[in-house]
């Protein structure tokens, strides 16, 4: 489902009530564990996370004219999903992140390549969220979409 909001807090104002209270959270949760240089944003009709022109230049490979994307939040049809290029784009994090989730959830893990999407709120792990959101750097990004880029 994509949203035609034009800010974050636009967004969170539009979602079904069921909705608004664990996506605030999952948005608080990024919000605070974000390292410095990244930028929220409306992205792709979801809360977005990027690194902005001003630090990347060149822009999302795709389309240069988008920053270049790393996190998204979206309240879908059946669940809410949390996407994550460091996952899709990093095995050892991918790996770390696997390994951890049974610790914080009693969730089974319900994952795509970046996506990992939760069909009820009350098992979103959010502490494990803001460790994973924490362990990657803008600088760490950019080089990680670079060497990727350059396969």
């Amino acid at each position: 489902m994509t949203s035609k909001a034009t800010t974050p807090e636009q967004y969170l104002k539009e979602l079904p009530a069921d909705r608004k209270e664990p996506v605030t959270e999952l948005r608080n949760v990024v919000l605070k564990n974000l390292p410095k240089g990244f930028k929220e944003v409306m992205s792709y009709g979801m809360l977005g996370y990027v690194v902005p022109h001003e630090i990347y230049p060149a822009g999302y490979h795709c389309d240069p004219r988008l920053p270049l994307p790393f996190i998204n939040i979206a309240s879908q049809k059946n669940f809410i999903a949390f996407y994550h290029m460091g996952i899709y784009a990093m095995p050892e994090l991918l790996k770390w992140f696997v390994t951890e989730f049974p610790k914080h959830s009693t969730a089974k893990l319900d994952m795509g390549k970046a996506c990992t999407r939760f069909i009820k709120p009350e098992q979103i792990p959010y502490k494990l969220i803001g460790e994973l959101v924490k362990k990657i750097t803008v600088k760490d990004w950019i080089e990680t979409y670079e060497k990727i880029l350059k396969r």
